[in-house]
């Protein structure tokens, strides 16, 4: 777990520090400068190696010093940082980042003897190229390595929960009042299900990324070599990232749908999730769900039998927290004026925030979920203390033997008010039934009424 810094801005650097997983070495500074450093030296030993384009083939040696010049220490970020902010060794101040990096790169490559190269570096490149692909794997790398991951996870509980409660009766309520019953596993598949769904998304989302010039039609390539095939060479370099989907038609900056795409259904998954959380605060607070006294803790200041639903309640605020940062790139990161404008720039490096309040949220998420339990016997108590609850069931048999008016005659029975098990079954001896129906109905009991609900809880498709 990293140090809690007690001097954070975000919570995401200081109290939820430990929930957050490797996002801060992705996401954060220097992870940004690694991505933007990988795409140069990967582009430089593409260029050397395609025919047409005057430079000398890469040794060995130099080809490993290109794959291992990107994993770029702490210092050596620093020192980036330096040539952006005041210059370095020589090199003026560039105030701009990924100028910096090419600075450095340049650096390394005279000091290895590969000084014949320099000008390659960035060769034709504007900025965005090298952006859009490092926040394009930068996105990848967060998605598979750590949110993936932790909803696996879970999934996994929703679905272990399902089947262990498949069975378990539980009073059903629509608008807050009681409706018929379900189980809480059938509940519990819910949740699975539509998450499942959204993870599959996911899962399947390509981001796209693009490497064309300062205006989107390889101007300066096709310049300066006008032989080689730069559409098929920028497809193949964009696809050489796996995961990646190469991009042939944009502006200076590649559009970011398909980002917009993946923040939508990362929102989806999140929203599911909140509505997971309020309804196990509402089994919590009805009684329904107990949740185990960790020994040590404090539940309130003041009052000493409580423990709260602390971790629901903490998940649905860092998710109501990273669906409004998503929400708001998937708005605005599409949008820019004419070929491109910089406003994108500042709110792609806070890509990190928004996963990390999705992290933070699944691991209260998970916790609470592994100190809670729903309370069968709490739940058939209450079930059995509204046997009007199978009101439903008594005048659709009705229906079938085609009584008179019987949803009329229920809701004049029912309707508002709660009734007695003893009143149920005189009711069911007043009508003018055959003896078989009316110990059918009698069968109708809020415990047993519970249709396919436990079936459905353990169909996993």
């Amino acid at each position: 777990m990293p140090e809690r810094s007690i001097n954070a801005a975000s919570p995401l650097d200081g109290r939820y520090a430990g929930k957050t997983g490797r996002l801060p070495e992705l996401a954060g500074e220097a992870g940004l400068a690694r991505y933007r450093a990988l795409v140069e030296c990967r582009y430089l030993a593409r260029l050397c190696a395609t025919p047409g384009v005057r430079a000398r083939r890469l040794k060995p040696a130099e080809k490993k010093f290109l794959e291992r010049l990107p994993r770029l220490t702490d210092a050596q970020v620093r020192e980036i940082i330096a040539i952006e902010e005041k210059g370095l060794g020589g090199v003026p101040a560039t105030r701009h980042d990924v100028k910096a990096v090419e600075y450095f790169i340049k650096s390394r490559l005279r000091r290895a003897g590969m000084g014949d190269l320099l000008e390659l570096v960035h060769f034709g490149l504007t900025s965005e190229d090298v952006n859009n692909i490092s926040y394009a794997l930068m996105l990848r790398d967060m998605l598979r390595g750590e949110l993936l991951p932790a909803l696996d996870a879970v999934l996994a509980e929703l679905d272990s929960l399902a089947m262990r409660y498949a069975e378990a009766p539980l009073l059903a309520r629509t608008h807050g009042q009681p409706a018929v019953p379900t189980t809480f596993g059938k509940e519990f598949r819910v949740f699975h299900a539509r998450l499942s769904r959204q993870v599959s998304q996911l899962k399947a989302a390509r981001i796209c990324a693009k490497l064309n010039g300062a205006s989107g039609n390889y101007n300066a390539h096709q310049a300066a070599y006008p032989g080689v095939d730069w559409r098929g060479f920028s497809r193949g370099f964009v696809e050489s990232f796996g995961g990646l989907e190469y991009n042939p038609f944009t502006t200076q900056i590649e559009p970011h749908d398909s980002y917009a795409e993946l923040f939508d259904a990362l929102r989806r998954a999140n929203t599911i999730l909140i509505g997971f959380s309020q309804d196990m605060w509402r089994y919590i607070s009805a009684g329904l769900a107990k949740q185990k006294a960790v020994a040590g803790e404090v539940g309130s200041s003041t009052m000493p039998q409580k423990v709260n639903p602390i971790h629901f309640e903490n998940a649905e605020g860092n998710l109501g927290l990273a669906n409004a940062l998503l929400g708001f790139f998937s708005a605005k990161l599409p949008v820019s004026r004419l070929q491109r404008d910089l406003s994108d720039s500042t709110v792609e490096r806070n890509f990190g925030a928004a996963f990390g309040h999705c992290l933070s949220a699944y691991s209260s998420l998970l916790t609470g979920l592994s100190r809670v339990s729903p309370d069968p016997a709490a739940a058939r108590a209450e079930l059995e203390a509204h046997p009007e609850v199978v009101a439903e069931g008594i005048q659709t048999v009705l229906r079938r033997e085609r009584a008179g008016r019987p949803y009329e005659l229920l809701s004049k029975f029912t309707r508002g008010r709660a009734v007695a098990e003893g009143e149920m079954r005189d009711f069911i001896d007043g009508l003018e039934l055959g003896p078989e129906v009316k110990a059918e109905l009698k069968g109708l009991t809020p415990l047993k009424y519970t249709g396919l609900a436990a079936k459905l809880a353990k169909q996993r498709r």
